[in-house]
């Protein structure tokens, strides 16, 4: 930079030279000498006032000044032992330099006054004696001087700031003065406690500060610059030479970050002292100007890696010729501090790139004390001292100084998961200007000991063996450098604390900031590609690995920093993955990591930082295996001739391992959670890569190669490469893989070897296929074996439930996730098994395909044992978190029994479910061993672990009795509940006409309305739905309970209807023909009595009975002829009614054929239900006692409801408004690269920007949930006012149709903004509705600001406080908006008065806590929200205007919720697409502790394969676990039931028992 002008060493030399033979002293004898300076500078001090007030100075002439300057010069060179003489020099001389400020001292010669900068120049020549080192003087002696010396310095750089007078020849002798005075202090090999060690942080501190204020008052000429860095490279065995060059530097670039980048980018903020080098007035150009200067100003930094180099200058050639035993210049024990110097170097630089990076938020600089290191949160934090460590100075220093200590710099480590995110700045510069200026020293310190760098040298030392020995030394001011290497510099000649390895940790740093430096590419910058092939060689050489598989300085330093790099769509990065994989093998599997370091460089690991980044770069790579395939991967040092070319598909194996091994061993949670995000990532990607790629591939096969093969063709045409033969060896694999876990294998086969030779149809020809290469198919035929997603399954949920109940049942959040992970592999449906079940009957496979259902029973047994062990824990460990995994766990076992119903057939599995479900509702279990006696539920008393617990079971006990193996129903999954309604029912009523239209109030009079267990209504209609033709006692039910709304048709029946329907309904056969030949009946005579009556013997009994003429004698003839007469008139009537009847139309004689009786339409059917099933059986009170007269509401059997409010059918319609399932609603966003407006990204869905879109996006879209019409769709639509309606009943349903089919196809594909469609998915337990906002959205948030369409949800909490009120609060807001502590009062209203009348062995219920009964409504928590952004530009997350957007996706529950939703509560998934067609994961929310959620993590990169359902499962997570850490949220079975409760106590008829029964014979209206 300086090549052209002329350096001014010589100068230096010569002024110092002159300074010592200025004064005529010097002729005469020394104690001569010694006596005049005594004498002068005794009456000069006297007069500077220390010991009395100061006069004028007497000295008036020129010459006279000169004469005592010439005295005074002479005694600044005295020997130390005249400490006081040469203080009192020192004194005389500080106090006339004041002649260079404004207001000069009175005692200050005239002379001096009037041409100050003259004699200023000369006194500042003068000083040089001082601080010229004597030879053999004691300690003290040297403090001593180093005390004046110290006062010089102060007074100089006083002098400096605040002078007026100075001019450029003053200035440019101050600058050589203190060149010249660091020349000689420094220069020389360090010697501990000499003057120069003591003098060398502060005469270094105040040259570059005095410096910086020339460059504002004078700025140096180019040959001043030069001569600075020439001598600034005879001082780099010096550490305090380098940390000064930091603080410099730092400074610089702090001033120089202000103007380049403005007010908006993050400063860097230096210590306090270190922010005043910079002088005020200091320009931007001269900023500019001078912060390039001095990052040049010490050369190449990894010069300090060549013992050889540094030890070039004359100083250290005198000290090895002057060695007593001899000794080679690059042996001097002050060189053994080199190492920690070229690290403090590197971290300097790094600081700097982080600068420029925006990584500046915290102080970059720490300090150190000689021998111990700090280390802080990443890596290179601090670094231990060598043999001979710095030592600190021990005289004071002043304020504008530096620390007393050495500094240090701390680079930072990049931002992971969890910890305090520390973004790049958005405006920092692009990669190719930071590399533009920085390049040359990283890559060459990155490659120092690497295989290329030792080429290089032995190439350089025999080029340099041939050059003539002139050549050999270098001028001792030249600029040196790597690239000028000694011709001597033999390895085997350096002591042992300077070998190579020694410089690990500044390498380590170096490649670290690389590192840095190209994972802050930006989307669609461009790297130059001599940067990118010099980074990847340098990162290859520090890959390597050594034989003893230890983790060095340089690969830790590569793992923490490389977190993004395979994120960034970097040109050729994935030659680096061989190379990455085999370092995460050195890391992540191993508990206890092998630490390699060196005894001059002890740098301190955060292994959990070190294993974070790993597993970061682990999550961004995991999916590359399937995404290539067979994609061969260039050796990048041999190119294509390397043997050990790998493709891609044979790295899964390897990836697979790491990430199972690291789980196994993880102790960190965060950790930890993000490796279960990726299992289930790999085991989704798996799964799902084996149906889409394979399965299209295989079926093609078999069909067209399966002709020949007889018998065994018919077996495979099913088959597919994972399976058949494959399946068989993946199995017998795969018990040696979970027997290595510490389990025992489940899939057992007994023919393994006879697949290993199958012949050739079993493996039909791959050529054939048009999308799979014949190496792809090899690679698979030889990897799928352990990894495809069959034994990926059962590895992970073997390894998964085996952790969760040893290691991570005490952590939340750990547990949650496992929870989560285990509940997405449930839902995985694996083609491996569905092949097996397809293609063999044989018994011999039904090992492996039971193989499945074991696995499937033991992670449902181990789920049970984890709530058993959660819910056994002692009182105190029973906290809201704790309960919060037993919650989450029974949403598990739901989810494993709805995707694997045959578990239920099996009774070991049943009874461990069911047993689980008693503990979580009761509180224990009914056998808690074995072979103990079975205890009756009357008999236990409930003491359930939580409410929370109670409810969870609950829900999981009505998933078992209601939806295992019948979901979906007939309605589909977007209902739990029927579909039909009273309204619906009465349309098929024969009462009603068909054209009649129905209102809700009429429908609900023809019911009649029960509620049995205070939560359960029960609607029952008594008229037949048209069935006249089969006239039985029939009821149609409409249940409404807790779990949904379910529609019922009974029929009392005598016979079934195959025996009793076609008889009954047989054609009548018409009337029989009469038989002619009539039977004669013969006359016979009738007798009272039978015959031989009269022989028997009478008794006295049968003269108990009177005669006709005794009764006559009895009782008078009268009576008797009034009966005779009774007895004939009856005979005459008969008569007369027979001959009536013979003449009537009716008669028999008029041969009418018989007709059936009508058919009875009036049947008592509710009576008779409600009597068959158990609801009229009235328990048996005490009448004495008046308030068990009637029962309270919760012990009758039977509570009859008013309907004849108008309010009711309002109510009714509220409750089934109330879903039985949660409801999410995820709202999808896309932003165009650079938009950072609300209105522009809303426009982007807009009709003429659709078709702009990434064609992904909308591919996304499709796997997300199904698109469904708004008019049609019986579930949550996104919006509270038309979710779960029935179909066809929103009135505009038709114009809405007609409108979307006149919408272009690519924009109808996208809208699904709500207005008519919209994506949904649900399971049996939550319903997730997908919108993409549109302006339209805005408009309706406008239309329903005015709380119009709350009323139609009823989400309240009720409390027996406020009863009254909690009428008005209607929807969510209510659900949310108070405690849930006694939301279940009602059920417990009545029971505690009648506590002391209860049977010995009557269930006690549960209650709820009494605290917080008035709970501010204000603390619910509002309605999640959660954004899904695709960004074609990833940087855009940074200016996400996510609090604009809130408008845009209302659902109307907010308003009921007392508290609009806030930006900082929102979750956020950004989606990036790389150009490779993978995705890109960012997660962005709240700091909770639960906030986020698995299977999706931070940083995570995705196949679009799995995007949709990982997406969709994470919302659903994130979800779940708000709910969860929600002290108010009441799930939807629970706010059913206390709505039901509050029907019942606005419209409950208190009747008695019959009352109700005469109830009952009332025919509705």
């Amino acid at each position: 930079m300086y090549s052209e002008w002329a350096s001014l060493s010589a100068q230096i030399t010569a002024n110092s030279c002159g300074a010592q033979c200025f004064s005529v002293l010097n002729k005469f004898p020394a104690s001569a000498g010694r006596e005049v300076v005594v004498s002068v500078v005794k009456q000069l001090s006297s007069n500077l006032g220390i010991t009395q007030n100061a006069e004028p100075s007497h000295l008036v002439k020129d010459e006279e000044v000169k004469w005592c300057m010439d005295v005074i010069c002479f005694g600044l060179s005295l020997p130390l032992q005249e400490n006081e003489t040469i203080k009192e020099c020192v004194n005389v001389y500080c106090e006339w330099l004041t002649a260079l400020l404004p207001n000069p001292k009175i005692n200050v010669p005239k002379p001096i006054c009037e041409d100050a900068n003259l004699y200023a120049r000369q006194i500042i020549n003068h000083f040089h004696n001082l601080f010229v080192p004597r030879q053999g003087e004691s300690a003290d002696t040297i403090k001593r001087q180093a005390l004046l010396c110290h006062r010089v310095l102060r007074k100089l750089q006083l002098i400096a700031q605040d002078s007026t007078k100075m001019d450029r020849q003053t200035w440019d002798t101050l600058l050589l003065f203190l060149l010249a005075i660091n020349e000689i202090l420094l220069a020389p090999p360090t010697v501990k406690d000499d003057v120069g060690d003591q003098l060398c942080e502060r005469v270094l501190s105040v040259l570059f500060e005095v410096w910086l204020l020339a460059c504002v008052r004078s700025f140096p000429s180019p040959s001043m610059w030069k001569t600075l860095q020439e001598s600034c490279t005879m001082w780099r065995h010096r550490v305090a030479l380098v940390d000064q060059w930091n603080r410099v530097n730092l400074a610089l670039t702090a001033r120089l970050l202000e103007f380049s980048y403005g007010p908006a980018f993050p400063p860097l903020k230096n210590a306090d002292e270190d922010g005043q080098l910079i002088p005020a007035g200091m320009s931007n150009d001269c900023v500019a100007q001078t912060w390039y200067r001095f990052l040049r100003m010490i050369g190449n930094p990894t010069a300090l890696c060549s013992p050889h180099v540094i030890s070039k200058s004359p100083q250290f050639v005198q000290w090895a010729l002057t060695h007593d035993k001899g000794a080679e210049t690059h042996q001097h024990p002050c060189l053994q501090m080199l190492p920690k110097i070229f690290l403090n170097a590197m971290k300097g630089i790094s600081s700097q790139v982080d600068a420029f990076l925006g990584l500046s938020k915290t102080a970059l600089i720490g300090s150190l004390t000689g021998g111990s290191v700090v280390s802080g949160p990443g890596f290179g934090s601090g670094s231990g001292s060598g043999p001979t460590p710095a030592p600190a100075p021990t005289t004071p220093t002043s304020t504008s100084g530096p620390p007393s200590t050495s500094s240090s710099i701390n680079s930072l480590p990049l931002p992971s998961l969890g910890a305090a995110s520390v973004e790049l700045a958005a405006a920092r510069p692009k990669c190719n200007s930071i590399l533009h200026v920085f390049h040359e020293w990283l890559f060459e310190a990155a490659h120092i000991g690497g295989d290329t760098w030792r080429q290089n040298r032995k190439k350089q030392a025999c080029e340099a063996s041939k050059r003539p020995s002139s050549m050999i030394m270098e001028h001792r001011k030249g600029s040196i450098s790597l690239s000028q290497p000694n011709s001597l510099n033999d390895p085997a000649s350096l002591p042992p604390a300077l070998t190579i390895d020694k410089y690990e940790s500044g390498r380590a740093e170096a490649i670290g900031t690389l590192c840095k430096i190209f994972c802050a590419k930006k989307t669609g910058e461009e790297i130059l590609p001599v940067y990118l092939a010099r980074f990847y060689m340098a990162l290859q050489q520090c890959l390597k690995i050594t034989e003893a598989k230890e983790c060095d300085e340089t690969l830790a330093s590569i793992l923490l920093h490389s977190s993004d790099l395979f994120r960034l769509d970097l040109d050729g990065i994935n030659v680096l993955l061989p190379g990455f994989i085999a370092a995460l093998e050195i890391v992540l599997p191993d508990k206890d990591l092998k630490l390699k370091s060196q005894q001059s460089s002890a740098v301190v690991f955060n292994r959990t930082e070190l294993r974070r980044s790993a597993i970061n770069i682990l999550l961004s790579i995991m999916v590359l295996p399937l995404h290539y395939q067979a994609l061969p991967i260039r050796d990048l040092a041999n190119g294509e001739t390397s043997e050990k070319m790998f493709t891609f598909i044979q790295l899964k194996s390897r990836l697979m391992n790491i990430l199972m091994n690291a789980l196994q061993v993880e102790t960190d949670a965060q950790n930890t959670h993000m490796l279960l995000g990726g299992l289930l990532l790999c085991v989704q990607d798996a799964v799902t890569f084996e149906e889409t790629e394979l399965g299209g591939a295989s079926e093609h096969l078999a069909n067209s190669g399966g002709g020949g093969g007889g018998g065994g063709g018919i077996q495979n045409h099913d088959t597919n490469l994972l399976s058949s033969a494959c399946s068989e060896r993946s199995a017998s694999l795969i018990s040696a893989g979970t027997a290595s876990l510490g389990g025992q294998t489940t899939a057992t086969v007994g023919a393994g070897s006879s697949s290993l030779n199958a012949s050739a149809h079993d493996y039909p020809s791959l050529t054939i296929s048009d999308d799979m290469s014949l190496e792809f198919a090899q690679d698979l035929e030889g990897l799928a074996s352990y990894d495809n997603a069959h034994a990926l399954f059962v590895r992970a949920t073997y390894l998964v439930c085996h952790r969760l109940i040893s290691s991570w049942k005490t952590d939340l959040n750990v547990s949650l996730a496992a929870l989560e992970l285990l509940s997405g592999l449930a839902r995985l449906h694996i083609r491996e098994t569905d092949t097996l079940v397809k293609i063999y009957e044989a018994s011999q496979n039904l090992t492996i395909i039971s193989s499945d259902a074991l696995e499937c029973k033991r992670a449902v047994k181990w789920i049970c044992d984890y709530i058993c062990y959660q819910c056994s824990r002692p009182p105190p460990a029973h906290s809201k978190d704790l309960h919060s995994t037993i919650v989450a766990a029974f949403q598990c076992t739901a989810s494993w029994l709805m995707q694997h119903p045959y578990l239920l057939h099996d009774k070991d599995c049943l009874q461990t479910v069911l047993e689980v479900v008693e503990l979580g509702i009761s509180g224990t279990k009914s056998q808690s061993k074995s072979g103990d006696i079975p205890k009756f539920k009357d008999e236990k008393e409930l003491k359930p672990a939580s409410m929370r617990v109670r409810d969870a079971a609950e829900n999981l006990l009505t998933i078992i009795l209601e939806q295992v193996g019948y979901f979906p129903s007939e309605c589909g999954p977007e209902s739990i509940s029927s579909l039909l309604d009273e309204v619906a029912l009465m349309k098929h009523c024969n009462s009603m006409s068909p054209a009649a239209a129905t209102s809700t109030e009429q429908a609900i009079a023809k019911f009649k309305y029960f509620v049995t267990e205070n939560s359960t209504i029960l609607a029952l209609l008594e008229e037949p739905l048209g069935n006249d033709q089969d006239p039985q006692p029939t009821v149609t039910l409409l249940i409404r309970g807790p779990f949904g709304r379910h529609a019922w048709t009974m029929q009392l029946r005598h016979l079934p209807r195959s025996k009793s329907g076609i008889k009954y309904h047989a054609i009548n056969p018409g009337r029989p023909i009469p038989m002619n030949d009539i039977s004669q009946r013969p006359e016979c005579e009738q007798k009272n009595f039978p015959d031989g009556v009269d022989k028997v013997q009478p008794c006295v009994a049968d003269y108990s009975i009177p005669t006709i003429e005794q009764m006559r004698e009895r009782y008078g003839t009268a009576t008797i002829r009034e009966l005779e007469a009774m007895l004939e008139n009856q005979s005459i009537h008969e008569k007369l009614a027979w001959a009536e009847a013979d003449n009537s139309a009716d008669s028999l004689s008029h041969s009418q054929e018989c007709v059936p009786p009508a058919v009875c339409h009036e049947f008592h059917a509710a009576r008779l239900f409600l009597s068959h099933f158990g609801f009229l059986s009235f328990e048996t009170r005490n009448p004495h006692n008046p308030a068990e007269s009637l029962g309270t509401p919760p012990q009758r059997p039977l509570i009859v409801l008013d309907t004849k409010s108008s309010a009711f059918a309002s109510d009714l319609d509220r409750l089934d408004k109330l879903s039985a399932r949660t409801h999410d609603t995820v709202y999808v966003f896309y932003v165009k690269s650079g938009q950072t407006n609300a209105q522009q990204i809303i426009g982007n869905m807009s009709e003429d920007q659709s078709h702009t879109h990434n064609s992904h996006f909308g591919h996304m879209l499709q796997t997300l949930g199904w698109p469904v019409q708004v008019a049609e769709h019986s579930g949550w639509t996104g919006f509270a006012h038309n979710s779960w309606s029935l179909k066809g009943s929103a009135h505009d349903g038709g114009e809405q149709a007609q409108q979307s089919s006149n919408l272009p196809n690519s924009f109808e594909s996208l809208n699904f903004n709500g207005s008519q469609r919209v994506l949904y998915w649900a399971d049996v337990s939550s319903e997730i509705a997908f919108v993409v906002p549109t302006v339209w959205n805005l408009r309706y948030y406008s239309d329903t600001s005015d709380g119009e369409s709350i009323s139609s949800t009823d989400q309240i909490v009720w409390s027996r406080h406020d009863t009254a009120n909690a009428n008005d609060l209607t929807g969510p807001a209510g659900a949310k908006s108070k405690s849930r502590n006694l939301s279940l009062e009602l059920d417990t209203a009545g029971a505690s008065n009648n506590n002391n009348n209860r049977g010995p062995k009557e269930p006690v219920a549960p209650t709820r806590r009494k605290g917080n009964v008035i709970k501010p409504a204000l603390l619910a928590q509002a309605p999640a929200k959660i954004f899904l952004v695709w960004l074609e530009s990833y940087e855009d997350h940074l200016n996400f205007p996510l609090e604009d957007l809130l408008a845009y996706t209302r659902t109307g529950e907010e308003l009921q919720s007392l508290q609009l939703p806030r930006a900082s509560d929102c979750h956020v998934i950004f989606v990036h697409s790389l150009l490779s067609g993978l995705l890109r994961v960012k997660l962005q929310g709240p700091s909770g502790r639960m906030s986020f959620a698995t299977p999706l993590v931070d940083g995570m990169v995705l196949s679009r394969r799995v995007v949709g359902n990982l997406v969709r499962q994470t919302a659903l997570n994130i979800s779940r676990r708000r709910r969860l850490d929600n002290d108010n949220y009441q799930p939807p079975h629970v706010r059913r039931r206390l709505k039901v409760q509050d029907i019942v106590q606005k419209y409950k008829m208190d009747l008695s028992e019959a009352e109700l029964l005469a109830h009952l014979f009332q025919r509705a209206i």
